[in-house]
């Protein structure tokens, strides 16, 4: 895929996760359980690569809150664009290290990106809060990461196969067009 390709879907997908939580952002709730930043993130590792990724979920959350004022800079944006950004990076290079991209390869990709960013974000939330003296203790996590965002997680295992396989699916039949022509 050419560079300048990447870059406009890259554009795409961040201009995707400005707009998403429009949807969910009128009940904070949720849009916290849906995670509606998270999928555009996702999508950019794993068809852009893990550079695009981690940079469209390093810019997204910041770029939201300074426009829109949501998420609040501190600490939710931040914590956010380091947890969006792990996304981004471990699914697309996860994904990269994979011969045959089928459905396996793509949960073998975002599976262990999922722990790894929301362990950052745990980490991102204990460091920041942590400045304030603001306690964040090991329910909190488990309640931020896990709990609440069960019906994000479970959006996301859906919907993230199949715009990936539909897309791996059309880039095949059209190379297989190309070469019988």
């Amino acid at each position: 895929m050419k560079t300048t390709y990447k870059f406009i879907l890259s554009a795409m997908f961040l201009a995707i996760g400005i707009i998403l939580p429009f949807f969910t952002g009128q009940i904070p709730q949720i849009g916290n359980m849906l995670l509606p930043m998270h999928i555009p993130v996702f999508l950019c590792g794993f068809i852009c690569g893990w550079q695009y990724g981690g940079l469209v979920g390093l810019i997204t959350p910041l770029l939201r809150s300074f426009l829109l004022g949501a998420p609040p800079l501190y600490p939710n944006a931040i914590s956010m664009c380091v947890e969006l950004a792990v996304y981004g990076i471990t699914c697309g290079l996860l994904y990269n290290l994979f011969k045959r991209k089928n459905v396996a390869s793509i949960y073998l990709s975002i599976l262990p990106a999922m722990i790894v960013g929301r362990i950052m974000w745990g980490i991102m939330q204990l460091l920041l809060l942590g400045f304030k003296d603001i306690p964040f203790s090991w329910t909190m996590f488990i309640s931020g990461a896990f709990l609440n965002a069960i019906p994000g997680i479970i959006i996301q295992l859906i919907l993230i196969p199949l715009v990936v396989s539909a897309i791996n699916y059309s880039e095949a039949h059209k190379n297989k067009r190309v070469e019988q022509k």
